[in-house]
C-alpha cells in the first residue's frame, strides 16, 4: 500500500497532518527526526512538519536533507519549509513578532501543489522566524501582505515548501492542498480504507497467529471490541477474553456489555472482582494512588484467570496510534499530567508475546472499522470511559454508599442524553461526586447533602476539549429528575472548564 511519511520536528498539528492525509484514503505513518529515514518502496512522499524551534537554535530539531531529497516529493511545512530554505543556502530572519493567524495567499507563480485554488484564499500561520531569500534553483511561488515567502517550490528536484499550516481547517483549502501533493505530485492511490484494513488486519492475524491462543483483556469500550473482533475473525476459538468488574463500572454495565460480548459470539469470561478493588482502595482519596491500587489489582487479577488457560502464546491489546506515537515522540514521553491504566505490566509479567492490531490506527478510525465489521453502535460510538472507572468520579475515599449515589446520577444524565438525542453531540459526558454537602430545603424541611457536577464535552480525540453547550431545558429536566430520585443529592452543578487549562476528568 503507498505511504506517505510525516517526520515530526515537534509541531503540535503533526498527528493532524496524518489524519488530514489519512481522510484522503492514503496511508500515513509519523516518525520522529531523529529516527533513522527509509525511503522504501511503498513510501511515495515526505512531509517534514512544523515545530517550536528556529532553525538557528543550538538544539534546533535537523535531519540530513540529501538522504530524501531528489528521491521522493518533500514537502516543507512551517518549520519543515525554513529547515529547507536554510539548508540549502537561503536566508531565515526572525520577524521580531510571532506571525500567528489568518491571512490571505496572493499567488506569484504557477505550482501544482497551489493547483486549483481560488484568487486569496485564506491560510493560517503560526512561526516566529520568515524567509526572506530563497535557495538558488528555487522559486518563489505565493505571498502574503505580511510575509515575503508563503510558499516556494523546486519542480526538478519536485520539493515543496509553505509557510503556513494546510492542515488546520482554518487554512479553507488545506485539504485541495494536501490532495494536489498526495495525487498530482506523489501519484499515490486510495486504498487506505476500513474495509481494506479489516481485511488486511484479519489476513495477516490468522498467518502470524497461526494455531496459537490469544488472551485478551476486554473493557467494554471500543479499542478492545474492536481488537477482539479483529482477532476472533482470524482465529476464532482460540481467543480468550476476559472481562473483568472492578466494581467501579456504570449502572449494570458489568452484566450488559457481558451479555452483547457472548452475542458477538467472543469467547468471554466475566470475572466479578468488585470486592477486592474496593476492599484495596479503603480509605483511599489521593488520585494517584488510586490509579495505581486499580493497575495493580487488574494486573494481579488478569494474571490469575490467564494462568489458567493452557497453552496461551500471545496477549492482545487495543493499542491505538496516539498511544504508539506518545511513546517515541521527539521530547520523549510528555509529562504525566496522569498515570494511565492499562495493561502495560502485565507482557513481561506473563512472558507473552503481544497482538496489538489497531496499533496504527487513529480513535476516529478504530470505529469506522469497528462499523466495517458490522459491530453494534452501542459498542462504536459509545463514549469513552477511564479505566479506573467512577474511582476518579469520586472525589475523595470510595465507598459502596457512594457508588451507589453517583451510578444512579450517571444512569440519569446518560439516559436522558440518548433519549433527548444530544448523547452523539457530545464526546464525552459524566457526572462527579463532590466531597462536599450543601443546604438544601425539601418538603419543608432542612437538608445537608452531597453535591454532584454534571459534565459534557466536545472533541475530535481527547487531546483538547471544549465545554458542551447542552441546552438550558435539558439541564434543568436533568438536574430536577436527580434531585428527586436520588437519595442523598440536593444541588447539582454543571462544569463549563475546557482542556486546556482543565482536563477532561476531575482526576
Amino acid at each position: 500500500m503507498d505511504k506517505i511519511l510525516v517526520i515530526d520536528f515537534g509541531s503540535q498539528f503533526t498527528q493532524l497532518i496524518a489524519r488530514r492525509i489519512r481522510e484522503q484514503h492514503v496511508y500515513c505513518e509519523i516518525q520522529p527526526f531523529h529516527h533513522p529515514i527509509t525511503i522504501d518502496p511503498t513510501c511515495k512522499g515526505i512531509i517534514l512538519s512544523g515545530g517550536p524551534s528556529s532553525v538557528y537554535s543550538p538544539d534546533a530539531p535537523r535531519i540530513d536533507l540529501n538522504q530524501i531529497l531528489g528521491k521522493v516529493p518533500v514537502l516543507g511545512i512551517c518549520y519543515g519549509a525554513q529547515l529547507i530554505s536554510h539548508t540549502l543556502g537561503g536566508k531565515v530572519e526572525n520577524s521580531q513578532t510571532r506571525e500567528y493567524g489568518r491571512a490571505e495567499l496572493i499567488a506569484e507563480a504557477p505550482c501544482p501543489l497551489l493547483e486549483g485554488l481560488m484568487p486569496g484564499s485564506q491560510i493560517w500561520m503560526s512561526h516566529g522566524d520568515t524567509i526572506t531569500a530563497l535557495p538558488q534553483g528555487f522559486e518563489l511561488t505565493a505571498t502574503t501582505e505580511s510575509i515575503p515567502t508563503a510558499a516556494f517550490h523546486n519542480l526538478n528536484k519536485s520539493i515543496f515548501a509553505l509557510q503556513f499550516h494546510p492542515e488546520v481547517t482554518h487554512t479553507e483549502e488545506g485539504a485541495k492542498i494536501l490532495r494536489n501533493f498526495l495525487f498530482n505530485i506523489c501519484h499515490t492511490k486510495a486504498e487506505w480504507t476500513p474495509h481494506s484494513f479489516s481485511e488486511t488486519t484479519i489476513a495477516r492475524l490468522k498467518e502470524e497467529i497461526g494455531d496459537a491462543k490469544v488472551v485478551c483483556g476486554l473493557s467494554g469500550g471500543v479499542d478492545s471490541t474492536v481488537a477482539a473482533e479483529l482477532i476472533h475473525r482470524a482465529i476464532g476459538e482460540n481467543l480468550y477474553c476476559i472481562f473483568v468488574d472492578n466494581g467501579l463500572l456504570r449502572k449494570n454495565e458489568y452484566e450488559d456489555v457481558l451479555i452483547q460480548y457472548k452475542q458477538l459470539g467472543l469467547n468471554v469470561k466475566g470475572v466479578n472482582a468488585r470486592q477486592k478493588f474496593l476492599s484495596e482502595l479503603a480509605g483511599v482519596s489521593d488520585p494517584e494512588t488510586k490509579r495505581k491500587i486499580i493497575g495493580r489489582v487488574f494486573v494481579e487479577v488478569f494474571q490469575e484467570e490467564a494462568k489458567m488457560l493452557k497453552d496461551v502464546k500471545y496477549l492482545a491489546q487495543g493499542t491505538i496510534y496516539p498511544d504508539v506515537i506518545e511513546s517515541v515522540s521527539v521530547k520523549g514521553p510528555s509529562a504525566t499530567i496522569k498515570s494511565h491504566h492499562n495493561v502495560g505490566g502485565l507482557p513481561a509479567s506473563l512472558h507473552l508475546g503481544v497482538v496489538e492490531p489497531l496499533r496504527m490506527l487513529f480513535k476516529d478510525e478504530v470505529r469506522q472499522v469497528g462499523r466495517d465489521l458490522g459491530l453494534n453502535e452501542d459498542f462504536i460510538a459509545r463514549h469513552p470511559f477511564p479505566g479506573p472507572g467512577l474511582a476518579i468520579r469520586i472525589i475523595g475515599d470510595i465507598t459502596e454508599e457512594k457508588l451507589t449515589v453517583l451510578k444512579e446520577v450517571d444512569h440519569i444524565f446518560i439516559s436522558e442524553l440518548k433519549e433527548s438525542g444530544l448523547y452523539h453531540s457530545v464526546w464525552q459526558a459524566f457526572a462527579v461526586l463532590l466531597p462536599v454537602s450543601s443546604v438544601g430545603v425539601m418538603g419543608d424541611e432542612r437538608t445537608y447533602e452531597n453535591v454532584v457536577a454534571l459534565r459534557s464535552v466536545t472533541s475530535l480525540d481527547g487531546m483538547t476539549a471544549d465545554w458542551g453547550r447542552l441546552p438550558y431545558e435539558f439541564l434543568a429536566r436533568v438536574s430536577n429528575q436527580i434531585i428527586n430520585k436520588v437519595k442523598g443529592v440536593n444541588r447539582v452543578v454543571y462544569d463549563i472548564s475546557s482542556k486546556p487549562p482543565a482536563t477532561i476528568e476531575w482526576e
